[in-house]
């Protein structure tokens, strides 16, 4: 844990907040519930060997971990907590210190309480396009593809430049980017509170990585150079919101992309 801090670039305040963070998951990889409350200030969490993460029945362990979790602390903070584990074991696999991701396809239980969780469209076949905007951006889905779908809403730009972003085109306290080429782009403040729990523990590469590791041959440009993943392909995107949006679909067939470069669905002060 504390290799990976030390190279991760982050600010002393932010060091502090992801060292309690992982340090509480060590409870739940010894199958013991992690102190709440007072208890949890002050308590010494397990020594836990980094080879417990390719443990067979880690993934359980967390899933149970993170349960317990989210029945006791707002939500955000359990998605904050979250991401701060993933970017850790996605820089520890990339170092082959471990070799299975315990925490692929983990989510936290219930919609992510973001700005825009505003109750679904109802299910008419008169639905206007803000209104299936704001269904998607209301629905349970995975961090990355959420903070991919309010950057499309709030920017309104293309697929293919929000796509092509790397990190360092990035102003996150500024709200905004510029991509190589093409306009510059803003975002409100759905995006603004994702992206930073999206690009933990990363400082370099393209903003919107596969789940997986890019194939030989995948340009250095198109590859988190932290966790070896590939940059997001228009193709894949499109298919992910088509999948999650099906339910939400009268016809059952789900919707495109482009429904989310409508207008944007009101989502409070950028101050909120």
């Amino acid at each position: 844990m504390d290799r990976y801090l030390a190279a991760a670039g982050l600010g002393d305040a932010s060091r502090r907040v992801y060292r309690v963070s992982l340090r509480g998951w060590a409870w739940p990889l010894v199958d013991r519930r992690a102190p709440t409350g007072r208890e949890r200030r002050g308590a010494h969490p397990p020594v836990v060997p980094l080879a417990l993460l390719d443990d067979p029945r880690t993934p359980e362990r967390l899933r149970r971990g993170l349960a317990d979790r989210a029945a006791s602390t707002l939500p955000r903070t359990v998605v904050r907590e979250l991401a701060c584990l993933r970017a850790a074991t996605a820089w520890w696999l990339a170092r082959g210190w471990i070799v299975t991701d315990p925490t692929a396809g983990l989510e936290p239980p219930g919609p992510y309480p973001g700005p825009a969780a505003a109750p679904a469209a109802p299910p008419a076949s008169t639905a206007g396009a803000p209104d299936r905007a704001r269904a998607a951006l209301a629905s349970r889905a995975p961090l990355r593809e959420l903070a991919l779908w309010h950057l499309l809403h709030e920017s309104r730009a293309p697929v293919e430049q929000v796509l092509a972003l790397d990190i360092d085109h990035l102003d996150l306290p500024g709200r905004r980017a510029r991509s190589h080429g093409a306009a510059a782009l803003a975002w409100g403040p759905g995006t603004a509170r994702l992206l930073p729990m999206l690009l933990a523990g990363r400082t370099a590469g393209p903003v919107f990585v596969t789940g997986r590791r890019a194939p030989a041959g995948t340009p250095a440009a198109d590859r988190c150079p932290v966790t070896g993943r590939g940059r997001l392909s228009y193709r894949r995107a499109a298919e992910l919101f088509t999948a999650a949006t099906r339910p939400l679909d009268p016809a059952g067939r789900g919707w495109t992309l482009l429904v989310l470069r409508d207008r944007p669905v009101r989502t409070g002060p950028a101050s909120a």
